[in-house]
């Protein structure tokens, strides 16, 4: 089923003018949850836009303040320039405190980008079927990223969670040992429950390996999320889910047919 975007007309009919009228404004899409799934009425409109080469700069700015002079924009994240090298992002907010869930979300994520291939080319096993706004050109191309790439990424991976492996546990074991909860937490999401799903995503969908905790339930199979969820920080002490983590972490670091 097609996501409910109606919340977000106003915006969609904007992207729609702008681009009419600037001709570096190249290619629009929407992403996120609406092309991957899970839309509701807490989502975001992910869209990311191809400019024309030396223009992303100047788009952005001019789309930014098209928006601020005709909706109802509360507020604005933009990130630093130099956040990207090719490319801006910013978040637009209408509501002063989204957070709070009183009211449907009306947010919209917003990543410029240069024009080229790295980015006219989509794989929707990692990012979902784009919902095309604007693509006059046809310069949005589906398709498979390379495989061999997304295999040497995977390798790496792997490698690095293996050489890091003792090295990960005594740096969670000892924040813990000595009472450093806030340290001890932050190391076991990064280097023990972060790294096994790493390498859970490497077996179930190599595509999206590097997507950290996000969409646990849409990428994995549902025995070895509810495992993941059972050992969240807060689910038992970490003297506990530490050594259950590294136990796992040492089944998928099993070398196939050993």
């Amino acid at each position: 089923m097609a996501p409910d975007l109606s919340r977000y007309d106003d915006w969609l009919d904007l992207l729609r003018e702008v681009a009419a009228t600037d001709p570096d404004l190249r290619v629009v899409w929407v992403g996120g949850s609406a092309a991957t799934g899970g839309w509701d009425e807490w989502s975001d409109l992910d869209l990311d836009l191809l400019c024309t080469p030396g223009t992303t700069d100047a788009v952005h700015d001019r789309l930014l303040d098209r928006a601020r002079e005709v909706l109802d924009v509360d507020h604005v994240w933009e990130l630093p320039a130099a956040t990207w090298l090719d490319g801006r992002q910013c978040f637009v907010n209408h509501q002063r405190r989204p957070g709070a869930l009183t009211e449907p979300t009306r947010a919209v994520d917003m990543h410029f980008s240069d024009l080229s291939d790295r980015h006219r080319f989509l794989d929707v096993r990692r990012h979902g079927t784009p919902i095309v706004v604007h693509d006059p050109d046809g310069l949005l191309v589906l398709r498979h990223d390379d495989e061999a790439g997304i295999e040497a990424a995977c390798a790496e991976a792997v490698d690095q969670a293996r050489q890091r492996r003792a090295t990960a546990e005594w740096l969670v074991n000892r924040a813990v040992a000595r009472g450093q909860l806030p340290e001890a937490t932050d190391l076991y999401l990064r280097f023990a429950l972060g790294i096994v799903v790493r390498l859970l995503r490497v077996q179930h969908c190599p595509w999206r390996h590097d997507f950290g905790l996000r969409y646990l339930r849409t990428d994995l199979p549902a025995e070895e999320a509810d495992r993941v969820y059972a050992l969240l920080p807060g689910a038992a002490p970490l003297t506990e889910l530490s050594p259950r983590c590294f136990a796992w972490m040492d089944e998928l670091l099993e070398p196939a047919g050993s």
